[in-house]
């Protein structure tokens, strides 16, 4: 059988593991059983993808990113290095564990050392800047930077502000329309 994806052989991928079509899975990741990376995707050095995790198409996991439980990353994502996701609202050592899911979606940029808390949804084409703890969901083409992430502004779809400040969201269309009306 041809296999078209690369595994490094110091990466431990599990049984019942779907890896699509020109991915690289680097050296010393760690991909756990269920999980499901799309076509073209490259896991960084270090990455450690949770149960069931669930990655789309050409999207780039910098070294020693953590997907844990519960996360959804949608094509053409941007996961600087050591960005890190949470998936349980209220963690303790012994107990009951609840698993909160957590959506990336298409396009969406976080970058390195950021840590999304359990259920704050990141939407398209986002940004959240390096170093951020985001608390709260981050809206479409939003920009947000900080600890907690604040909005710092919009974005286009290629990641340029386009707008500066805490304004509202645009109501309709693509940011970068948006901004050409209001900005």
């Amino acid at each position: 059988m041809d296999v078209d994806f690369y595994v490094h052989e110091t990466a431990i991928v599990e049984d019942d593991v779907s890896i699509g079509a020109g991915t690289n899975v680097w050296h010393h990741c760690h991909v756990r059983s269920g999980a499901r990376i799309g076509a073209d995707v490259s896991l960084g050095k270090g990455v450690f993808v949770d149960l069931g995790v669930t990655i789309g198409d050409r999207v780039r996991a910098q070294n020693h990113v953590y997907l844990p439980q519960g996360l959804e990353v949608h094509d053409d994502v941007f996961l600087g290095p050591k960005a890190t996701f949470t998936n349980d609202v209220y963690p303790r050592a012994v107990g009951d564990w609840e698993v909160t899911p957590t959506v990336v979606a298409q396009g969406a940029s976080v970058g390195a050392n950021a840590t999304v808390v359990a259920g704050r949804d990141l939407g398209a084409y986002c940004v959240v800047g390096a170093g951020s703890v985001v608390t709260r969901p981050v809206q479409p083409f939003e920009l947000v930077a900080g600890n907690p992430a604040r909005r710092l502004g919009w974005v286009d779809r290629a990641g340029r502000v386009v707008i500066r400040g805490d304004v509202p969201a645009p109501t309709s269309g693509d940011v970068a329309e948006w901004a050409t009306d209001h900005g």
